[in-house]
């Protein structure tokens, strides 16, 4: 049994705090069919996510599940299941793929027990088992409500919350969605909580919540809305929600609610069909909404086909502890969140042919300057049977020679690193904020933020091994780039993998993948000013900001590795930036990356629903 106390929810600070749900007080028992209505931003969904734990806001009043406080105790992530107005579904997955992944995340393998097989009976079960196979880009509307459904069905809740999964579908299709709550709700005893604007199909559930302007404004039997608000049909309640304020309504109904309750209950103790019985009759106060004020006719319809009840209040029963699906281990469900990644990367083709084009086109960017490799240093003759001006002469070709051979050497090596920087902004931008919604989903069934994070890394480190490698072999051989080897690939991979890590992380802050883009590739745009490398930054300016330039310290450890080369005593005297040590830089880029993936792990920490 789910029950809310006055529960209230605020927004806002300050003077600006308004009250999205107030003195909330509703009772559902489980194997039930319950509509939630009302107009838009009456707080239907946001009902939903108070319920589930995920509202935004300061809250009040007291929320009990079979006996549990829900502030004190939360829901297990088996218990509940919630099906958002947003997909939750990957484009490039079929939909047995999905609800494969879903079972994989949220329930341990049960032995003798083939999931495939479960997960084909789920399929079944709501209808979508001909489509098992078809990527979910290309399911109908209706098609990817029931897949939705099918997610949350993997760890058998006893509860599930339908958040507006009937819109947009035509009545064909809000049709089946709706007989299919009904099952879901009857045949596992589940309590189904819907929101919903459609009022076409409100016979079919058991009770309907009306909310107004967050407050409750009904709470009963479909079969008797119509009476109670003296209207000819469903569809004229919305605009006789309109004729009285929100705080009638909630008085009203408060006020004659059990009267109104027990005359129901009446009903139900006589015959199956009862004639010329009346309803208590309530008078209403010029204050107060209009209420039934007239005796009708009903016929109770209880069948096996339509077994519902029109009992609203739940009769204690005994409470038992109950048996909550174990989650997989953090271990497993990294596993499987990388297997995932890994396979949506190679089915999507654009992306797949947009990583190659990166790996193998930015070398060759940096190729074009050198192509025929490093130009020879050419000695001073020190010919002292030269006059002074040809040995002035000299000196100043000299000095021409080793600025261009100096400033080309340090060219490449910056620019490597800003085009790897640059795939790093690439690779990770819009990672986690392209599917924030997906994660939040997933973060309510039990997926840990550690796990998923995880998974980001490894998948991106597969990206940041191939470009960093490929590319410091390239120029290396191409360009004849001397220095240890070694040390240069290593220094190019932390300068791609600490980019790829803080965009990681801003990411997992923004609220939409395109300004995690655009905030990406401008740290990016930031890297080549501030390393110093092409102007000499103000001392202090450049103490200042050179700790969190991963350019800076990528280009000058791989100077650094020129030591013992006649390019690096050239570099010295052209360089305007002091050069660090090589271990330092690696280590500074070593804490860039871990700095990145810790920021990532709090932002998937916290909680973003819009």
């Amino acid at each position: 049994m789910l029950q809310l106390d006055d529960v209230t929810l605020f927004v806002g600070k300050g003077d600006n705090i308004t009250p999205l749900l107030a003195d909330v007080r509703l009772s559902f028992p489980q194997g039930h069919f319950v509509a939630i209505i009302g107009p838009s931003g009456c707080g239907k969904s946001t009902l939903l996510k108070v319920i589930a734990g995920v509202a935004q806001g300061e809250e009040e009043g007291t929320i009990s599940w079979n006996g549990r406080n829900l502030s004190e105790e939360d829901f297990s992530p088996s218990e509940i299941g919630y099906v958002p107005q947003f997909s939750i579904a990957h484009d490039d997955l079929t939909a047995m793929e999905c609800v494969q992944y879903a079972m994989s995340l949220r329930v341990v393998a049960k032995p003798g027990v083939s999931p495939q097989e479960e997960c084909r009976l789920i399929l079944e079960k709501v209808r979508l088992h001909e489509a098992a196979n078809r990527l979910v880009r290309v399911l109908s509307g209706g098609q990817k409500r029931r897949l939705a459904l099918a997610m949350e069905l993997v760890s058998s809740p006893a509860m599930l919350l339908a958040d507006e999964v009937t819109s947009g579908l035509d009545p064909n299709s809000e049709d089946e969605i709706v007989r299919l709550l009904a099952k879901i709700a009857h045949e596992g005893n589940r309590l189904v909580l819907s929101v919903t604007h459609s009022l076409q199909n409100i016979e079919m559930y058991d009770s309907v919540v009306v909310l107004y302007q967050g407050v409750v404004a009904y709470h009963g039997p479909a079969e008797f809305l119509t009476h109670y608000f003296q209207v000819e049909n469903p569809q004229k309640l919305y605009s006789q929600l309109g004729n009285q304020s929100a705080k009638s309504w909630e008085q009203s109904w408060q006020k004659h609610k059990d009267a109104f309750l027990e005359s129901i209950r009446a009903i139900q103790d006589e015959d199956p069909v009862i004639e010329n019985t009346e309803m208590v009759t309530f008078e209403s106060t010029e204050d107060e909404a209009p209420v039934l004020e007239e005796s009708f006719d009903i016929e109770s319809e209880k069948s096996e086909e339509n077994p519902k009840t029109l009992e609203v209040e739940a009769e204690e029963v005994e409470e038992t502890d109950p048996n909550f699906a174990s989650i997989p281990s953090a271990y497993s469900q990294f596993s499987t969140l990388f297997g995932r990644r890994l396979r949506i990367f190679f089915r999507n083709r654009m992306q797949l042919l947009l990583q190659l084009g990166l790996i193998f086109g930015f070398p060759l960017l940096v190729a074009v300057f050198a192509w025929n490799g490093l130009p020879q240093v050419k000695n001073l003759s020190m010919n002292l049977d030269l006059d002074v001006v040809h040995q002035l002469m000299e000196a100043k070709d000299f000095l021409v020679q080793a600025s261009k051979i100096g400033s080309l050497v340090s060219g490449i090596v910056m620019f490597q690193v800003i085009l790897l920087t640059l795939m790093g902004a690439n690779n990770s931008g819009r990672e986690i904020a392209a599917e924030r919604l997906i994660l939040e989903k997933e973060k309510l069934a039990g997926v840990r933020a550690a796990s998923y994070v995880a998974s980001k890394a490894a998948f991106l480190g597969i990206l940041v091994f191939a470009q960093s490698i490929w590319m410091g072999l390239f120029i290396h051989f191409i360009c004849q780039l001397p220095g240890e080897l070694m040390m240069q690939l290593l220094l190019l991979l932390l300068a791609n993998a600490a980019m790829t890590a803080i965009c990681l992380g801003i990411s997992s802050f923004m609220p939409t993948a395109e300004q995690a883009s655009l905030v990406s590739i401008y740290l990016v745009g930031f890297q080549l000013p501030l390393s110093g490398a092409v102007l000499a930054l103000p001392q202090w300016l450049g103490d200042i900001v050179r700790p969190f330039i991963a350019a800076y310290w990528s280009w000058s450890g791989v100077l650094q590795t020129l030591k013992g080369e006649r390019y690096y005593d050239i570099i010295q005297t052209v360089a305007q930036t002091h050069l660090s040590p090589t271990p330092l830089c690696v280590w500074v880029l070593f804490l860039h990356v871990l700095v990145g993936l810790f920021i990532a792990w709090v932002g998937c920490q916290r909680t973003r629903w819009e």
